[in-house]
């Protein structure tokens, strides 16, 4: 009886040292550290870049048999998840922390998904206690409000992840003048046959809705056109991010062969030039003539009008809570329920990451065609092994009218998107009742062109 009540009582020692030290260990970072330096501190103790970093900190177990496996898998999942370095050094430095970063950390933080369990119960430093948590939601809050909150939201929806579509950008008139009329000038093609407006139409979403494009000669794209409108708000253009302004995009299209197919912007300035009124135009604005420079700066400064506030949604967001419906109100919490918002962020729902199709299940097995040099995504740009399949996330304002979806425009509806996007991102096969719920939610996403709300003359595919 003697040796069990001394086997109970060292058990108990035991488990109370345990106590003591998981507690110590576990200590949120101190309150007189900036907000900054604490959330430094909660990923350095929560060994966070242990598996979120291109050059992962893995720990010495890594090589044991069986365990070391199961560390080497954890690792290449968190990292196709989200890469940490960057947001680091950002936090570091005292630097704005990416909107996508922060909504996954925010995400994760409120769900209490990460650390895993597993990670956890060996390093237990790393969890995330109620104090950690308050911090780091505190940073958010703090975050989002100085660099990001445009002064358009309700107070109530002040630190969402979304945010309305202010009604304007500063530009310069006469630039968009000239902007405007050269977007939709077809001499910026060899055969004077294709302008911007032609893929890029304002009066179908920005977008043309075909799988690809038909540039001189009837040529097709290897890619679906992504929509001009609200395109100022990508952090980068195009679907692999080669085009890092809009001006740089814009320079790309007149020199594609399968485009428009001219040999230099020469060509293009030998065109314009038998113009005299529209050279007379533009040499008041660009003395010094027509050049791939100027020629591009004014349709870029064109496409900062190109703005659609005012959807049903940013004017909930504004506080009108009729603006939308409970459904919709409904579908808008299923798309945060289900990590949407953690991509799809910021004023257009996106464009502000590159993100792996695929990350769950193998999209393009399951497409079953051949792989093109389009599919690499940002790896055509990079040759980066972790940037093969990374596509910028596209925007959803107006998503209703941009069919057909994806860069490879696979998905012929939005219920077939988020059917996909369900599948192969997390791995869930949503429900019925959860895609209505999504979609109608996406339909409040639709904003207002120059005062009229944005519609499309062709017509929307039928749902199967």
């Amino acid at each position: 009886m003697k040796k069990i009540t001394q086997i109970i009582v060292l058990l108990l020692s035991v488990v109370v040292v345990m106590v003591v030290v998981y507690r110590l260990v576990n200590t949120a970072p101190s309150k007189e550290l900036p907000i900054n330096k604490q959330v430094v501190t909660i990923i350095d103790n929560g060994g966070c870049l242990t598996c979120h970093s291109t050059s992962p900190k893995v720990p010495f177990y890594s090589t044991w048999p069986i365990i070391g496996k199961m560390v080497v898998e954890d690792t290449k999942m968190a990292l196709k998840q989200i890469d940490l370095d960057e947001v680091y050094m950002s936090i570091s430095s005292g630097q704005p922390a990416g909107e996508v970063a922060m909504a996954k950390i925010e995400k994760s933080t409120i769900d209490g998904t990460m650390p895993p369990r597993n990670f956890s119960m060996v390093h237990w430093g790393s969890s995330i206690t109620s104090a950690k948590k308050s911090i780091l939601l505190e940073w958010i809050v703090s975050e989002r409000a100085t660099n990001y909150n445009l002064g358009l939201s309700s107070p109530e929806f002040a630190n969402e992840p979304v945010q309305p579509i202010p009604a304007a950008l500063k530009t310069d008139p006469d630039k968009v003048a000239l902007g405007k009329a050269l977007y939709n000038d077809t001499r910026l093609s060899s055969d004077n046959t294709v302008s911007c407006a032609t893929c890029h139409g304002l009066n179908t979403g920005g977008v043309d809705n075909d799988s690809f494009s038909e540039g001189v000669g009837g040529a097709l794209g290897g890619v679906n056109a992504p929509t001009v409108y609200n395109s100022v708000f990508n952090f980068v253009q195009f679907w692999d991010g080669r085009a890092a302004t809009l001006a740089l995009q814009a320079a790309g299209p007149p020199l594609n062969p399968v485009e428009m197919a001219n040999k230099s912007f020469d060509d293009i300035v030998i065109r314009l030039l038998k113009d005299r009124s529209f050279t007379a135009s533009f040499l008041k604005v660009y003395p010094h003539g027509y050049s791939e420079e100027t020629i591009t700066d004014a349709i870029a400064e064109y496409e900062k009008t190109l703005l659609t506030p005012d959807s049903r949604f940013d004017l909930y967001l504004k506080g009108d809570d009729s603006a939308i419906t409970p459904a919709e109100k409904e579908g808008y919490r299923t798309f945060k329920k289900y990590e949407c918002a953690t991509c799809h962020t910021g004023v257009i729902l996106g464009g502000q990451s590159y993100e792996l199709i695929g990350l769950v299940n193998d999209y393009f097995a399951d497409r079953g065609t051949e792989l093109t040099v389009e599919d690499n995504g940002r790896f055509k740009e990079t040759s980066i092994e972790r940037d093969r399949h990374r596509f910028k996330v596209p925007g959803l304002r107006n998503v209703a009218l941009t069919w057909p979806y994806f860069h490879d425009a696979t998905q012929s509806t939005l219920e077939d998107a988020v059917r996909a996007m369900g599948h192969y991102q997390l791995g869930i096969e949503f429900t019925d009742s959860e895609v209505a719920s999504m979609v109608s939610f996406m339909n409040t996403l639709t904003g207002k062109f120059e005062g009229e709300t944005l519609t499309n003359t062709n017509q929307k595919p039928e749902l199967k």
